[in-house]
């Protein structure tokens, strides 16, 4: 059953690991997908193509307002006016495990400008559009790591802390226009950016699993159920909230 048939959504972050899985999730669904990523993500909307699905890609930095506007005003051109947005875009593998005063001024003001400010950027470049046709959904992508309070890496966890605030203060401001604002907080996810990472080392790996209800790696296609519910009608009466996805590492 395609259940976002006719459906269009942007997947920011696209170009590889857990973006892409979820723009192909959406294709599947019956959704056409415009891609961006800083990266050139063209072989991961072919990928969607050849599977027959519609996808379209573009290079883009979330933190540049013109570049949103330009991918949001394409897609809505060539596969129809914006009815989801993914904002996945995120720095987090490149990050090393570090204590916070060891995290300089400017790594900090990088993480919480493409984490957060990234997020508020594409969903108000989305949001005219979907309040002029009355319905929508923004699905953020924030982390466990915000309930867990995890040390080492603050940048990451403040910036996702602030994803999980903005996304209860867009859903109580664009409840009255139709739109759905939530979130996923994934757990740790063994996608190819953390399993290239070598703080994520077998231990912490090992400690992470042991500290979940259901002991085991989490895949990227582990989120992808959550996703779709949240894109798809199914979830229509749902909003303000932030779904964790962790296997039961944090309960709340």
């Amino acid at each position: 059953m395609e259940r976002l048939k006719d459906r269009v959504a942007i997947v920011t972050g696209a170009g590889q690991g857990i973006g892409l899985a979820y723009a192909k999730a959406l294709a599947a669904a019956g959704a056409r997908v415009g891609l961006c990523d800083l990266k050139d993500p063209s072989a991961a909307a072919r990928e969607i193509v050849a599977a027959g699905g519609r996808a379209i890609s573009a290079r883009v930095d979330v933190c540049d307002a013109k570049a949103v506007a330009a991918l949001v005003g394409r897609t809505a051109t060539e596969l129809g006016p914006i009815d989801i947005l993914v904002n996945n875009a995120g720095i987090f593998t490149a990050l090393s495990l570090k204590p916070f005063t060891e995290i300089s001024s400017e790594e900090w003001d990088r993480v919480m400008a493409v984490n957060t400010r990234g997020s508020f950027e594409c969903a108000k470049a989305v949001a005219p559009g979907m309040k002029s046709r009355g319905y929508g959904k923004i699905i953020n992508i924030a982390s466990g790591t915000v309930f867990k309070g995890a040390p080492m890496m603050a940048h990451y966890v403040a910036s996702k802390g602030a994803v999980i605030a903005l996304t209860r203060s867009l859903a109580r401001e664009l409840g009255r226009d139709g739109i759905r604002v939530n979130c996923i907080a994934p757990g740790l996810i063994m996608s190819e950016g953390v399993m290239a990472n070598s703080d994520y080392d077998e231990a912490y790996v090992s400690n992470n699993i042991a500290s979940r209800a259901l002991k085991r790696e989490a895949l990227p296609d582990d989120l992808i159920g959550t996703l779709v519910f949240l894109a798809s009608p199914e979830s229509d009466f749902i909003t303000g909230q932030t779904i964790v996805v962790d296997g039961g590492s944090v309960m709340h």
